[in-house]
């Protein structure tokens, strides 16, 4: 757990200039979304109408930097790999509201949320939530895998895409213009909400942000 400094200094970087906060990314060559999504992920999004509206009175206070979108909307395709490095989609994941995370070890921010994001999953994680967050450092495993061992981060697991091209893809979008970059999207896949720079995941303000998103 973050010392109580640390999570004040989060909280006013969140709150108050988290984009600033983020670490910048440089766009890499490396691509993505030559997969295919279900139906349902590329199917209307009229019905989170409905999650938008019951998220917005939740964007405040540790999580006051996440931001509504104007109209909820699947996102393009986007490839990363699990633990065993079978491909995954956010289509794998159908059926449960996501906080989507990008991170990496090089990225301070990031590493300062990461104990803050797992522990918002074993308050949260169910059926019908999940923190999926996807390391973007390049090259092998090591270095993400050491990192969660080393900080104790054991309820997340390893998800990764060391080509960057999710970032590339959330970058092209407008979504992600740096590290640490976050997306809220319900069961069905459609984008709600979406941050870049750093949060206290673990604070009441996030959890009662995502049992609106869920609808508990």
């Amino acid at each position: 757990m973050l010392p109580p400094m640390r999570y004040l200094a989060l909280a006013a970087l969140a709150g108050i200039v988290a984009g600033a906060a983020a670490v910048y990314v440089r766009e890499t060559g490396a691509g993505n979304g030559a997969g295919t999504e279900t139906a349902a992920v590329q199917g209307d999004c009229a019905a989170a109408s409905g999650t938008l509206a019951a998220i917005k009175p939740f964007l405040k206070g540790q999580v006051a930097a996440m931001t509504a979108v104007d109209t909820p909307h699947a996102l393009p395709p986007m490839t990363f790999k699990d633990a065993t490095g079978k491909d995954m989609t956010l289509a794998d994941f159908s059926g449960k509201t996501l906080l989507v995370n990008l991170w990496a070890t090089w990225c301070v921010p990031c590493r300062e949320e990461m104990p803050a994001l797992n522990n918002l999953e074993k308050a949260e994680g169910s059926d019908r939530f999940q923190v999926l967050a996807i390391n973007i450092d390049v090259g092998d495993d090591e270095k993400p895998k050491t990192f969660l061992t080393e900080t104790g981060v054991d309820a997340l697991g390893l998800y990764r895409d060391a080509s960057m091209g999710v970032f590339n893809v959330l970058k092209k979008e407008g979504l992600a213009f740096g590290l640490p970059a976050t997306l809220l999207i319900d069961g069905k896949g459609c984008l709600v909400g979406a941050m870049n720079g750093p949060a206290v995941w673990d604070s009441e303000d996030a959890k009662a942000l995502v049992k609106a998103a869920v609808g508990s």
